[in-house]
């Protein structure tokens, strides 16, 4: 007979043989019976069905013979089996405990920034979102020059912090084409509002602004004080005149200019619950990228306009051109605000929260003075709010979760209206 040693070595290698299949099945009946009913599977349970398994499948391995019956390397073996029914037991119910009951695409993607790297401004939120390695290329594209790459790394950018993270990427991309004039830009934002940033140069600028059937022409002239990118100008050239849009600007004084840092965009100054990692204050490390106004000091300068094809040769070889600036009119949309503000009406953005499930009187219908100007309701899958919005849906489409919204009415009504059904 095998000495005492032997056969504890036998009956442990026993019990992992035959311990594993009890061990599986205890697990996942721990984990469906605890997700499905909330209910924990008592251990006896367990334990009666891991010997019965375990019994069964020993028999068919030939195992239960009557020299192991008697040894002490069988008792070894049940405890080996009971213990790893059990553990697996533990783990399955901890797990169906744990993991969510319903899960679909809408709430993976609409993961929020950890509560950690919020930072309170007054009553917004705001995170500051920085980049968490090197600025990779885009495959396809040229490689980004290192003074770009280097700016991009250094910079950093305030963004709202109750928007999904799906939102904050899309923000910070629109940012980053906008300031940088690049081609293309991927970024992805972690809860720790980390960015990983792949971008890919300017290519094409000018020709990317000139519509279809227009020409681009620069000329040497007197260019107003003022004049930007996106102005409507006439020029005179000889007895013709000539209208286009101002693609460039630039005169000799522009280079003596003060270079003033531009403010952040204060729509963008909001936060998520987020912090930084070591804990310091994001607000000291926020890096503000100096950007000349878009406007020019005036004299003389060149100037590109989009011009029709026809106008391109009387243009060129005119001696001498001149710019008129021509008006564009007021704004029908700030027209629009300021008659609604004489009248002691108000225009509020509101995004409805979890909380803030509009009830019976707080529906536009029994509000009669609150009218809904437009509605945009989140994607059923990616959870996007980029595109879609419903323009004057009327009283009778009620908001959900989640819906942002322009509503309109006097002060006191609209206000009342906002802090009943926004988050």
């Amino acid at each position: 007979m095998p000495s005492l040693p032997v056969e504890l070595l036998l009956g442990l290698y026993l019990g992992l043989l035959t311990g594993i299949v009890p061990a599986f099945v205890a697990g996942s009946l721990g984990f469906l019976v605890r997700y499905f009913t909330g209910v924990t599977l008592p251990g006896f349970g367990v334990v009666v069905l891991a010997l019965s398994i375990a019994s069964v499948q020993g028999g068919l391995l030939g195992l239960v013979e009557p020299t192991i019956a008697q040894s002490p390397r069988l008792l070894v073996a049940v405890l080996v089996v009971l213990m790893l029914a059990l553990y697996a037991h533990n783990q399955g119910d901890k797990l169906g405990a744990e993991l969510p009951r319903r899960i679909s695409l809408t709430s993976i993607r609409q993961r929020t920034l950890s509560a950690d790297v919020v930072e309170l401004v007054g009553s917004v939120g705001q995170v500051t979102v920085r980049p968490t390695s090197e600025i990779r290329d885009m495959e396809g594209y040229p490689p980004l020059s290192p003074d770009l790459r280097r700016r991009l790394k250094a910079n950093s950018w305030r963004l709202p912090a109750d928007l999904p993270l799906s939102e904050l990427e899309a923000r910070l991309e629109e940012r980053l084409r906008t300031d940088h004039d690049l081609a293309a830009v991927e970024i992805a934002i972690d809860e720790r509002a980390r960015a990983t940033i792949a971008a890919a140069p300017p290519s094409g600028s000018l020709s990317r602004r000139v519509s279809a059937g227009k020409r681009a022409v620069s000329i040497a002239t007197l260019v107003p004080t003022g004049l930007a990118r996106g102005d409507e100008v006439t020029a005179s050239a000889d007895d013709r005149s000539i209208t286009g849009t101002v693609l460039s600007v630039r005169t000799d004084h522009d280079d003596d200019r003060v270079v003033a840092p531009v403010p952040d965009d204060p729509a963008d100054d909001v936060a998520t619950d987020g912090g930084d990692a070591d804990g310091s204050d994001a607000s000291d490390s926020v890096v503000s990228t100096a950007r000349p106004t878009t406007a020019t000091a005036g004299g003389p300068g060149r100037v590109t306009l989009a011009i029709a094809r026809r106008d391109v040769k009387p243009l060129l070889e005119a001696e001498s051109v001149r710019l008129v600036v021509r008006s564009r009119g007021t704004s029908r949309e700030f027209e629009a605000f300021a008659l609604l503000k004489g009248e002691g009406y108000a225009i509020r953005r509101l995004t409805v929260g979890a909380d803030g499930e509009p009830e019976a009187d707080t529906e536009p219908a029994s509000m009669p003075d609150v009218t809904i100007l437009a509605v945009r309701r989140q994607g059923s899958e990616t959870g996007s709010r980029r595109h879609g919005w419903v323009f004057a849906p009327g009283i009778e489409r009620r908001l959900e979760t989640g819906d942002e919204a322009f509503v309109a009415g006097p002060d006191a009504t609209v206000d009342a209206f906002v802090e009943a059904v926004a988050r």
